[in-house]
């Protein structure tokens, strides 16, 4: 497109912002993506909680020729995000979900079929029903937006298994530009995303990731119960609102009724709740009812609520992306906010054992045998009536077979196993790559152990691992605070490290993939260096990887499969250990 054309282009999307929502500017990443959205491009964006992401799509959609569909992971966020538009747009959004009635998908699907709805907001897994599907190829969409974009990913601290199911969804229904929102992708997860949805060089749109006004704390225990009573003093001591996140539905219970014994209005939040009691916490925590709510990871995603005051964990989180996505809800309004992990290094066991659950061979076993031999390619849905197996587990199970390249899905949705393969044989392809799953997921928790061990500035070490350099000290966290003099570390012995959220402030478009940086004190490359971010290396036996940070005589590699290895320089030059394969943009 020419200069004048994306002068058009941006002219008509700042007009569009204004009249059709008010909006008197847009912010620098938001504009930038919206002009690609409107090339007909497909298009990674990457900003941090509360950034204003779903403008990306609400604006665009007003100028497009045809409706939005927009794949949102849970049925609060559609409402919220449906609640969020001006009212007349909000009459032009409809939602098709398991939670409505016969006549109110009746009257969305007609909606749909007139033309009348700009945007449709749909769960992954209405979009693995072939009725659905076909619905919306008959609509021809101009846009498919994947919120929470994240959920694709294995890499992904929310992946959900029909997220994997979404490339071939877009196809079917005329393959529309794809637009992918998260607020917590690491480079990798971010070439993850682009791969699964089978993106088309897509441009990638990141914001900032800082928030300097979330303060980041850790607090070290050696004694479980030392942590449960420090978790309920600063929950009860700091100011309202707030959110503590535990790892068990069972903790954000007892939680929520220690912490209401104190008087204070709490409230659980976890999946195994009915879903009008979930909805009720949403809504009070929303209007401010409640004080605080205790929840498990299922809370929280896409929260638009601006006043949270402190983000508790009781227990490590499974990663650094979950981490960030999760303090990145505290301080949206720009005031002070603090963000605790509490920390006891045993915690690190539950999430290992979290972090190894993957389909068995039993379940890889029955749907290997239904799919061997088979002449024609068996649909989803049949596929499941056959095994017995429910949703979620049959589709982990596909995808892993799909990853192991045992079985193909085809054009139309249906699944088909590679003639040259036999059902062991598919088995054993498909255990291998789930062990290679769980290597890397743990990986990821060591990544978090190394966060809440770090002696440096932790703003320094979560922003790195983001891929973003930051110079400390930060002034901000209880490390650079305690080196200053300025305030000990309270509850417990303070470990080290340093984390951070996000600013909307510079956006970097680019078309390829992004750079990363991890490790135990991340940070840029040097310049001149042969392992700066980015860089693609082979090990002598780790085989390939990418580099993601260097820091002095350390840098640190993402194995595609060994996960995360911080390697001393020294011992890579004498030991030959590293060599160079690619450089970025190389």
């Amino acid at each position: 497109m020419s200069a004048r054309g994306q002068d058009g282009a941006a002219g008509r999307l700042r007009r569009t912002a204004g009249e059709g929502f008010g909006w008197r500017e847009l912010r620098p990443g938001q504009l930038a993506a919206m002009e690609q959205v409107m090339t007909g491009r497909d298009t990674l964006v990457v900003m941090p909680t509360g950034a204003g992401k779903s403008a990306v799509y609400q604006v665009p959609a007003l100028l497009l020729d045809g409706p939005t569909v927009v794949v949102s992971p849970l049925l609060a966020l559609q409402r919220d995000q449906i609640a969020g538009l001006p009212a007349h747009h909000a009459r032009r959004a409809v939602a098709v979900n398991s939670a409505q009635t016969a006549s109110g998908t009746a009257e969305a699907w007609e909606a749909v079929d007139s033309g009348s709805a700009t945007y449709v907001f749909l769960s992954p897994e209405q979009l693995a029903k072939d009725e659905v599907l076909e619905r919306l190829e008959r609509a021809a969409p101009a846009l498919f937006v994947v919120d929470e974009a994240q959920c694709v990913s294995a890499w992904g601290h929310d992946f959900r298994p029909d997220y994997l199911r979404l490339a071939q969804a877009a196809r079917r229904v005329g393959r529309p530009p794809l637009l992918a929102l998260t607020a917590t992708a690491a480079p990798p997860v971010r070439q993850e995303i682009v791969d699964r949805l089978g993106m088309d060089e897509p441009a990638l749109v990141v914001a900032g990731f800082d928030r300097p006004n979330i303060a980041l704390h850790v607090s070290r225990f050696l004694d479980d119960d030392d942590k449960r009573r420090a978790v309920v003093e600063r929950a009860a001591g700091e100011p309202k609102p707030g959110l503590v996140y535990a790892a068990t539905r069972k903790d954000t219970e007892r939680y929520a009724d220690e912490l209401a014994g104190l008087g204070l209005a709490a409230a659980a939040y976890h999946a195994g709740l009915r879903g009008e009691e979930r909805s009720r916490v949403h809504d009070a925590f929303l209007d401010g009812t409640l004080d605080v709510v205790v929840a498990t990871s299922a809370f929280g995603m896409g929260i638009d609520k601006e006043d949270v005051r402190f983000v508790l964990h009781a227990s490590i989180p499974g990663s650094l992306d979950a981490y960030y996505q999760e303090i990145g809800r505290a301080g949206r309004d720009g005031r002070p906010a603090i963000a605790m992990l509490h920390y006891r290094p045993e915690d690190t066991g539950m999430r290992n054992f979290f972090a190894a659950r993957t389909p068995g061979d039993d379940t890889l076993g029955k749907v290997a045998a239904h799919l061997d031999g088979q002449e024609a390619p068996l649909p989803l849905d049949e596929l499941r009536e056959e095994t017995g197996l429910s949703r979620n587990r049959l589709t982990a199970a596909v995808n892993l077979l799909e990853e192991a390249g045992a079985a193909h899905t085809d054009d139309e949705g249906a699944l088909r196993a590679d003639p040259g393969v036999s059902a062991d044989e598919a088995v054993e392809q498909a255990g291998e790559a789930a062990r290679a799953r769980k290597r890397l997921e743990r990986t990821r928790v060591e990544m978090v152990r190394a966060y809440a061990e770090t002696t440096g500035c932790r703003r320094r070490f979560l922003l790195g691992y983001f891929g973003e350099p930051y110079e400390a000290p930060c002034g901000s966290c209880d490390v650079c605070e305690a080196a200053a003099g300025d305030a000990p570390v309270a509850d417990g012995t303070p470990v080290t490290g340093r984390a951070d959220d996000g600013n909307p402030g510079s956006a970097d478009v680019t078309g390829g993939k992004g750079e990363g940086a991890a490790g135990d004190g991340p940070a840029p490359g040097t310049a001149g260096s042969p392992f700066g971010a980015g860089v693609r290396v082979r090990h002598r036996e780790w085989g390939d990887g990418s580099v993601l940070s260097e820091e002095g005589d350390r840098v640190t590699v993402l194995f595609d499969t060994m996960g995360y290895r911080t390697l001393s320089l020294p011992a890579v030059a004498d030991g030959d250990l590293l060599s160079v394969l690619e450089r970025p943009g190389g």
